[in-house]
């Protein structure tokens, strides 16, 4: 009896030491987020794009005023992005889709609710007739890029949407000939607090036209999406790769589940595969973008399958989330509850709710 009670004793104290233990372990949280933030244009004409609209005289009336207002209310929901678990830092990576130049990032970063966290910026000018590009801004004290550069759509023999090539390239120069004039995929590959991770950031051809007419445009951009994760698998068949955008199709689209291969579910990810926690979300309902009272989620942050597991003695996949809080919403009206964007000549942040991740491992905080 006396033995017996003993071990009982040791199993107790075993096993409250092995809680707390557990308890005062520490993880470092990282935020990784996309936004497309629509239309963040200068006031400037820039006679290469049309951009007309978005002049003092255009159709928006775009003044330095608006512009200002566009740039405070990016920074205000930039900032608080994944603050719900992070709340000590915005993201050390966020992907950016809608942009016109690098001229509007850096009035971005330069904002008074961004200016601390010091990012820097990783931008290419996109044959976009409406000049608009991808970009990818990081925390210079978190992320060192090592590699970096843009991944243009060209005409295949497979048929591609009208509305991105119904205009000749005779006026254009020789390096855009057989290009698609669309937003190309941008790739930057850094160290991530001392680890290789790899960053995709998309905008896919939109809907123009209708979703069937336009389609044949974002399987091209797919079938090209999935070749650059495949050349980075390749490369290390271990790759850490967050594949991030707008991609005008939602998680159940063929683009996504068919051509890259996306499962809804961790435990369904085979090596070399990957994994959209966007999935489950548009099954339950939710959205980040609104049209006609029928929600989708076209804004997704997709993980390839090292980032998945429950080794956190490096960075991996913890939880996804879109980030839509009360004061980016409309508060009223036909479209109550929807991303409230600039219209009618009041300046509102984007028609598109952001979306992002949480990459942890145990460390300091």
């Amino acid at each position: 009896m006396i033995k017996q009670f003993y071990f009982a004793v040791f199993m107790v104290i075993l096993i409250f030491g092995v809680n707390v233990c557990a308890q005062d372990k520490k993880y470092k949280v990282q935020t990784i987020a996309f936004y497309n933030v629509e239309n963040l244009y200068d006031t400037i004409n820039d006679t290469k794009v049309n951009d007309e609209e978005f002049t003092p005289n255009g159709k928006q009336y775009w003044t330095a005023a608006k512009y200002q207002k566009k740039l405070a209310n990016l920074a205000h929901v930039i900032a608080g992005i994944g603050s719900g678990d992070n709340p000590n830092n915005s993201p050390v990576i966020i992907g950016l889709a809608e942009v016109e130049n690098r001229g509007v990032l850096e009035d971005l970063i330069k904002q008074q609710l961004l200016i601390e966290k010091d990012y820097g910026i990783v931008h290419f000018d996109s044959p976009d007739r409406r000049g608009s590009d991808v970009a990818l801004l990081y925390q210079k004290k978190l992320f060192k890029p090592i590699s970096y550069k843009n991944v243009g759509l060209y005409k295949t023999t497979t048929a591609v949407a009208e509305e991105e090539t119904d205009e000749t390239t005779e006026d254009k120069p020789d390096t855009y000939k057989g290009r698609l004039f669309t937003r190309d995929q941008l790739l930057v590959t850094g160290m991530l607090d001392g680890e290789e991770v790899s960053f995709i950031v998309n905008h896919w051809p939109s809907r123009s036209g209708g979703e069937k007419k336009s389609s044949p445009g974002r399987e091209a951009a797919a079938v090209l999406n999935r070749k650059i994760i495949d050349s980075l698998y390749y490369i290390n068949p271990l790759a850490k790769i967050v594949n991030m955008g707008d991609f005008n199709d939602g998680p159940y689209n063929n683009t996504l589940k068919k051509t890259l291969g996306t499962k809804g579910y961790k435990d369904d990810v085979k090596p070399g595969g990957l994994f959209n926690p966007m999935e489950k979300m548009s099954k339950e309902g939710d959205g980040t973008l609104a049209y006609y009272d029928s929600w989708d989620i076209f804004d997704q942050i997709i993980i390839s399958q090292p980032l998945l597991g429950k080794d956190y003695s490096s960075y991996h996949y913890w939880k996804a989330g879109i980030y839509n809080p009360v004061f980016i919403k409309q508060g009223s009206g036909k479209y109550s509850e929807y991303p409230l964007r600039t219209a009618n000549g009041e300046v509102g942040f984007s028609d598109h709710f952001p979306v992002y991740i949480y990459l942890i491992k145990e460390g300091k905080k």
